[in-house]
Order: C-alpha cells, then structure tokens, then sequence
C-alpha cells in the first residue's frame, strides 16, 4: 500500500538513490500513524526515500504537549529524520471543532512539507475511518464528494492504509513493541463520529452480516471517480467565470460570479463551482443547505442576501432596486466576500 503510492519496490535488493525524495508522515501517536510511520521507516531503510515526521499539537486536551513529546521520540527511534512537533491554535470561526482542528492541523502540515521541501505527506486514515465518513455522509443527506469519502491521494497527500482495518493497524504497534496513544476523545460518545464507531456500525454488522465497513468503503472508492471528474469540470468552468477581487491581489477577499453563466451550468456543475468560490476564500466547504441557499439567491425572489457560508465567507447579490449601473463590477453577480 505505501510502496504502491509512493511507487516503491517491495521485493528484491535495496535500491538507494543518489538524492532520494523526503516523505513525510503525519503522526499523532495513535496506533493508526504510528504503525504508519514503523512501515514508511522500513521504505527508508532500503533506500529509496527519507522518512520525516510532523506531530501536530492542538493544545485541545490537557497533557497534549508531553504527548507529542513522547511521540516524536517514539518516531525518532524508529529511524525518522526530520521529526517537528507544531503546536496550533485551533481557531473556531463557525464551522465547529473538528472542522476547526483539520484546518489548523492541515495548516501546519502545508508548512512542514513546504519549510522541509517534502513531496508527499502520508495520512493514517484506514478502512474504519473511510466507513465512518461514508455512513456520516448519508446521515447528513451530503452529495458525491462527501459519501466519495477520503481519496488515496489527493495533491501531496496520501492515506495508504485506507484498505487496511484497524485492528491491523494495532495488530502492527503490537509486533513492534510500539506503544501508541489512545486519544480519549474516540471513547467519548458525545462526539457523533465516536457513536458511529461504537454502536451504529456493530449495530448494522449484526443485523445485516459482515462486510458492511468494507461494502461502505466500497461505496466510497466508486463514487470517488464520479466525484473527482465532476469536480474536475467545476474547476474548469470556475477558472473560466470567477472574477477574484481586488485585481492583481495574490489572495483574494471576494469573488464573483456572473449569475447568466452560473444558470447555464448544470446543477451538478454549478453547485460545485458556489463551494469553490467559498474555499478559494479561505471557508470550509459549505453544505448542501449553505449552497441550496445561496444558489435560491439567483431566482432574485425574497432577500438578496447576506447568506453566511462556512468559515466567514458571505454570499449576496446585488439588487436591481439597487443604483448600480448594468456593467458595474457587482450588477448581475453573486458575489461571495470573506469578513475580516
């Protein structure tokens, strides 16, 4: 699975190159990453990469720093170099939690890859985490690319063990002598991901047979190249509309998109190209709610907004009651801008 994404050989005599490509994983101490790690070293080993390591510090939970701490060591030991610990603030702006900590946690490991000139950070997600997201995706009544789940590889990321179970990777820090940290919150049922784990997904493999985590997983893999080809026209139809502001600025504080060529696109199409815009401006992805209402802005019935998108970005349109002339910058556009 690791050889496989990294295009790595796995039988046969070492084959160490002249300057080979820093890999990087990131570890949380958690027996996911950690057996992650462990096998990534023995990659390193042959030769054909170098093996680093960033542990992310969310500073959420008491004792977080010595966790880290004895994480880092435990990855040192196992023949990783570079290993950082990045602490992060984990800012809540609207989007909850853990969508707040993924976006601190990506933040630092986009830092570490650029700062140590890393071509690939490796993720620990596994099988059970894919199965977890697919069957939240249908809770929440989410599109394609949410029930797609989590690709393998998707930029400089990759989640090799995403047909790998978790008691495998446990069975790994076991043959080891790893000692992994057991972060307290996955035992907390106040968290929705944590009840899906321990009672809906036991619940369902007892009534409806084995194999629903993989048949979940299954589910995710297919619709996973749906997704990725739609998103690939929305990009292309995004990069042909949108107009950033302010001209020739490097990060844009608003977008806008003419409302005629939004209605032209298909609705698959055009839903994607609204989430676009609000990520492009530094928000989550919006849900299907978010942008159902946003999209309502283009009937120009009712309000013409504010709508609130995740992570601070607004969507409004300019209203023809408005003084505004007909080739001004925000006439027949929706405009999304992100607040300071």
């Amino acid at each position: 699975m690791v050889a496989g994404l990294l295009g790595l050989a796995t039988t046969g005599r070492h084959r160490p190159v002249e300057h080979p490509p820093l890999v990087l994983v990131g570890c949380s101490g958690g027996p996911d990453s950690l057996a992650l790690a462990a096998v990534t070293a023995f990659f390193a080993g042959r030769g054909e990469i170098r093996a680093g390591a960033v542990v992310v510090d969310h500073q959420m939970q008491p004792g977080s720093a010595d966790v880290a701490a004895r994480t880092a060591e435990q990855l040192r030991a196992l023949g990783l170099e570079p290993v950082q610990v990045r602490r992060v603030d984990v800012a809540h702006d609207g989007g909850g939690p853990e969508a707040a900590a993924r976006a601190a946690r990506f933040a630092a490991l986009d830092a570490a890859a650029r700062e140590l000139g890393a071509e690939t950070v490796l993720l620990g997600h596994t099988l059970d985490d894919q199965a977890e997201s697919v069957l939240l995706g249908l809770a929440r009544g989410s599109g394609t690319r949410s029930l797609a789940g989590m690709r393998p590889r998707r930029g400089m990321y990759a989640r090799p063990f995403l047909q790998l179970r978790r008691d495998e990777t446990l069975a790994i820090c076991r043959a080891l002598d790893l000692e992994p940290w057991h972060d307290p919150a996955n035992s907390d049922d106040a968290y929705l991901r944590v009840r899906v784990r321990h009672t809906v997904l036991p619940f369902l493999a007892a009534e409806l047979g084995p194999g629903v985590a993989e048949s979940l997983a299954r589910t995710a893999g297919i619709l996973g190249h749906d997704a990725d080809f739609l998103d690939g026209l929305a990009d292309q139809e995004f990069a042909r509309i949108a107009q950033p502001g302010p001209p020739g600025a490097e990060t844009p504080d608003e977008v806008s998109l003419p409302e005629d060529a939004l209605r032209a696109l298909a609705p698959a199409l055009r839903m994607r190209v609204l989430a676009r815009a609000v990520v492009v401006l530094g928000g989550y992805q919006p849900s299907q709610e978010r942008l159902g209402a946003a999209e309502a802005l283009l009937e120009r019935k009712g309000s013409a907004g504010p709508v609130q998108m995740a992570g601070k970005v607004g969507a409004w349109r300019i209203s023809r009651s408005q003084a505004v002339p007909h080739d001004g910058p925000g006439y027949g556009k929706l405009v999304f801008r992100r607040s300071m």
